[in-house]
């Protein structure tokens, strides 16, 4: 008797790059382009050297594939917090607050430290790809939050926003800026305590609505 996975050899495949992927971004991150070894890959994934190769063609193709696919998740993930804070708020400073919480909460994590620092080495040694990274992630996911704040001025809750996408970027940057870069030069273990970031939300939100309060 034959199974179903002998059967469908398209779903073997498919099994076996999706292993491929997972590997190799736990290398990606732990070691870096330069020390990333396509064995350690494949020996993560349990596959041959060769399937990865026959799967991403080479180690520049994977690594492409990695960030981008990292990318388009973490965007999922920041519009939906835009949408679950902010999405018929009553109150600017409250729904602000839980916003920069989230955020504070979502961009220090571990992986995604790890894949900032990863993007920003190899910038000048994949320009098209880690360019790509910040227009399709990064940038898209604060046009997507400037779009959000236009509803609060919609509900009366901030004044009229010239620049959304603008107030966006200042938005991020007032509640990610010491955690962030404290935490790209000293490394991850150096994560802010729950109540650290907790200050830092509040008094975001209370220079942001000095300036974009209705």
């Amino acid at each position: 008797m034959i199974s179903g996975m002998e059967l469908n050899p398209e779903g073997r495949t498919a099994t076996k790059r999706r292993a491929i992927h997972a590997a190799a971004t736990e290398v990606f991150l732990q070691h870096g382009y330069l020390g990333a070894s396509m064995d350690e890959v494949a020996a993560k994934a349990g596959v041959s050297k060769q399937t990865v190769y026959k799967q991403f063609e080479n180690k520049e193709r994977l690594f492409a594939e990695i960030v981008l696919a990292t990318n388009d998740e973490l965007a999922v993930n920041l519009a939906t917090a835009y949408a679950e804070t902010l999405d018929g708020a009553t109150d600017a400073r409250e729904a602000l607050r839980a916003l920069a919480f989230r955020l504070l909460e979502s961009l220090t994590a571990d992986h995604v430290l790890q894949l900032r620092r990863l993007v920003i080495a190899e910038a000048d040694r994949f320009p098209e790809v880690c360019g790509a990274w910040f227009t399709t992630g990064f940038e898209k996911s604060l046009e997507t939050l400037g779009r959000a704040l236009t509803t609060l001025t919609d509900r009366g809750l901030l004044r009229e926003l010239d620049d959304p996408t603008l107030v966006a970027y200042q938005f991020a940057g007032l509640v990610m800026y010491k955690p962030m870069n404290r935490a790209m030069f000293a490394g991850t273990r150096e994560r802010p305590k729950p109540t650290e970031l907790d200050t830092i939300a509040t008094r975001a939100v209370d220079v942001f609505l000095a300036s974009y309060a209705a």
